[in-house]
């Protein structure tokens, strides 16, 4: 196995850090941006949301994997939290990619793979939307557009440019897997709204396993979508949640209940995105956990 070099933005963040145990326990040097000070040798401070990291961080890595920005569940979107999370990731992407443009061509990495998500397709209903699919309208398309296009100084100086859109990550430590877990195991678990809309899952093993597979194919560029092949409603799952804890889903959470409670997130909970990975699959990537019970029950250990 060759060991290489990678730097990880995001590495503290529940993506991220599942990456960096996956990577290191394969022997591989992890260089870590944070923003704080530093703490360990293997970490190197950077300002995401002022843009600015010092290009020597990243000179010699194999690989750049940016992961960073605000939470976009962490709370409710007023103006000025949206705010925060467009700087955090466009800010932070535009730093890295110039970084990474500014360095000699001999000291770039191979490949930068820059975190996006479903959010790019927007409301797609009942439609399965795949790679090839143009991006939809309001808050998070919109969102994600502007956030890859800021990767463009990377990908014009030659470095392969990879972007992982990533759907909803199953997982008991975080992420909106975080939350439901608790409620479910207590019994108080159930449907969003009328559970007719689509939610495209992912095991974490399958999202670290995939990011791996897009870093290592020298061949691969582009979008790729990070989400099981088979998307399924938001009934489908509260189903299996309830199946797989063995406690009753007897709740359901109206509409304009999470409307009143989220404001203008409650579209992104409510809202329908049926997305498949097709470019995973015809580039030979093998999904671990490709059903919602086993992921379900990979995230429980």
């Amino acid at each position: 196995m060759e060991r290489i070099r990678i730097a990880v933005a995001g590495a503290s963040g529940l993506i991220g850090s599942a990456l960096v145990r996956s990577l290191t326990a394969d022997g591989h040097e992890v260089v870590r941006l944070v923003r704080g000070a530093p703490r360990s040798a293997d970490e190197v401070r950077w300002d995401p949301e002022g843009g600015s990291v010092d290009p020597a961080a990243l000179a010699g890595c194999d690989a750049v994997v940016n992961l960073a920005g605000a939470g976009v569940g962490d709370r409710r979107w007023t103006e000025e939290y949206k705010a925060r999370i467009r700087t955090s990731r466009v800010h932070g992407t535009a730093a890295l990619a110039g970084a990474v443009a500014a360095l000699d061509p001999g000291e770039r990495p191979r490949v930068f793979v820059n975190g996006s998500a479903v959010g790019y397709y927007g409301e797609t209903g009942d439609r399965a939307v795949d790679e090839s699919a143009p991006p939809g309208e309001g808050f998070l398309p919109e969102l994600c557009v502007e956030w890859e296009g800021a990767a463009a100084p990377a990908r014009e100086a030659g470095v392969r440019t990879v972007f992982a859109r990533t759907g909803l990550v199953v997982s008991r430590d975080g992420g909106a897997w975080g939350r439901l877990f608790p409620l479910f195991r207590a019994g108080l678990g159930g449907r969003l709204g009328d559970g007719r809309q689509y939610w495209s899952f992912i095991a974490l093993h399958d999202e670290v396993a995939a990011l791996r597979h897009l870093i290592d194919r020298a061949d691969l560029s582009g979008p790729f979508n990070l989400t099981a092949p088979r998307p399924l409603t938001n009934r489908e799952i509260t189903a299996a949640m309830a199946r797989v804890l063995n406690r009753p889903a007897l709740f359901s959470v109206p509409a304009p209940v999470l409307r009143g409670v989220l404001g203008e997130m409650a579209g992104d909970v409510l809202g329908s995105a049926r997305v498949l990975p097709a470019r995973l699959l015809e580039s030979g990537f093998r999904f671990a956990f490709p059903e919602i019970d086993d992921a379900i029950r990979a995230a429980l250990g």
